[in-house]
């Protein structure tokens, strides 16, 4: 998310290009990729950066016409079925059979999918056929009770609507923070809204908003050194387990014990919700399930193309399920580590730079993660932003801007990995997370060469506060 403006000359760091350059690490990434799109927001026009704002404009203005004028075409049908054929808000009749399940305390039936074929049948005639395969714990039942309450399509509308409303107050948020895009704020709206991952949230009808709330609350209290909260916020996300992996590894290996103390504590009450409710045997069921979750993984994948992780990743490149699942592990040790070296440093980098390297590894090292769960990277996005625009030109801030750019393009590229078998988005993540632990090696250099007084966090007071260079 970024754009192109003339800046006073004195607010641009000096920095020596050789400092990111000396080893030629990014050559293999400059020699291939434009320049940055971040860059362009405060650079003169050259011909090392051709994403100006006018260009991010333009491409944010296209995609956002294309694709939400062929959803709303498609939507435009009398009853419950697009004009494909498929039931309007997909995966959200899962969810409204599972309120339905909760409002009449049917706790034995969440986990009995053709049971839930039933009653979604009965609810919702159009949904007739129709199955999920039920991953979800207990607790998300229940809060999808009072939407039960509605006909399935002012259900749909509330939650599309209490989505949206999610996703674009963490944008505003997060925006509130990074002052060097404020006067850009229209540009950054426009882009989230034309972000493609918003718009398979919208499409499928599905929770990762929830998830997303999760991040940037956890986000706002590491930056007011609310650790405790931190991990509260952190296991919020134990509706979607697989998206709490990653940071529960890295904050293990840092040593961060009051987040996983907090992490643990809001995973267990919320469980305790479920428990409370129905009993014990539910959870015990989607324990179960998560146990066996290999087994079903093409019911649960049914469309390999639509899914953004490197076990997915290598899975439909290597045919032979042993080889792809060690390339996987290896993998996903490789990415960790990297992760864990951002946080572990006694002189920290940038909290933009390790949130950012924490959220794209989130999603890399998730074990089953489907294209409408990327709008966790939607901090990631403003954040880099902003951090980018305080830096001066080098290889590593334009491969890091382009790449950023790349990250928010490919999943629309995503069908095409159906003939390819590459998903080109993980290949952009992976290097735009190793060019992040570039970018932290230099940054903590520069503070360490130029120190300055900073004076002592009050945590009230810092949680909002606008990000520092």
């Amino acid at each position: 998310m970024a754009c192109s403006k003339k800046l006073r000359a004195e607010k641009l760091p000096q920095t020596d290009r050789s400092d990111f350059d000396k080893d030629g690490s990014f050559a293999f990434v400059t020699a291939l990729l434009p320049s940055s799109a971040a860059q362009a927001m405060r650079l003169p026009i050259n011909s090392r950066t051709w994403l100006t704002a006018k260009r991010l404009r333009a491409h944010g203005s296209i995609l956002l016409l294309c694709l939400w004028s062929l959803y709303v075409w498609n939507l435009a049908t009398p009853g419950l079925r697009d004009r494909n054929g498929n039931l309007k808000g997909t995966d959200f009749l899962h969810f409204y059979t599972l309120g339905s399940l909760a409002l009449d305390h049917h706790g034995a039936d969440l986990y009995d999918m053709n049971e839930q074929s039933t009653w979604a049948a009965q609810r919702v005639p159009e949904a007739a056929g129709i199955s999920y395969l039920p991953m979800y714990p207990p607790q998300v039942s229940i809060l999808f009770a009072p939407f039960a309450r509605l006909s399935y399509a002012w259900a749909l509308s509330l939650w599309w609507l209490s989505s949206a409303m999610i996703y674009f107050a963490c944008c505003y948020f997060l925006l509130r923070a990074c002052p060097h895009l404020r006067e850009y704020s229209a540009l950054v709206f426009l882009l989230a809204f034309a972000n493609p991952a918003f718009f398979h949230l919208i499409a499928w009808g599905q929770t990762s908003a929830l998830a997303l709330g999760c991040c940037t609350l956890m986000f706002f209290c590491l930056r007011g050194n609310y650790e405790f909260l931190a991990g509260l916020a952190l296991g919020g996300l134990i509706f979607k387990p697989q998206l709490g992996l990653a940071a529960a590894v890295v904050f293990l290996a840092s040593g961060s014990w009051k987040i996983l103390a907090g992490a643990a504590l809001s995973a267990f009450a919320e469980t305790g919700i479920g428990v409370l409710y129905y009993g014990i045997d539910p959870l015990r069921k989607w324990a179960a399930t998560l146990l066996h979750a290999q087994q079903v993984l093409p019911l649960l994948e049914p469309k390999a193309y639509q899914t953004y992780s490197l076990r997915t990743f290598w899975s439909m490149i290597i045919p032979w399920g042993d080889l792809s699942l060690a390339l996987y592990i290896l993998s996903a040790i490789a990415v960790l580590a990297v992760t864990i070296a951002c946080w572990k440093r006694k002189s920290p980098s940038p909290l933009a730079l390790r949130y950012s390297a924490l959220l794209l590894t989130t999603v890399l090292v998730a074990p089953h993660l489907t294209v409408y769960d990327l709008v966790l990277l939607a901090p990631a996005f403003i954040l880099l932003a902003d951090w980018l625009i305080q830096q001066a030109s080098t290889r590593l801030t334009r491969a890091t801007g382009t790449l950023l750019y790349l990250v928010y393009m490919l999943p629309l590229l995503g069908p095409l990995s159906r003939w390819t078998h590459i998903q080109l988005a993980d290949l952009a993540m992976a290097a735009l997370l190793y060019t992040i632990w570039r970018a932290s090696e230099f940054a903590i250099q520069r503070e360490t060469t130029a120190p300055r007084e900073i004076s002592a966090p009050t945590p009230t007071r810092d949680a909002f506060r606008p990000l520092q260079s």
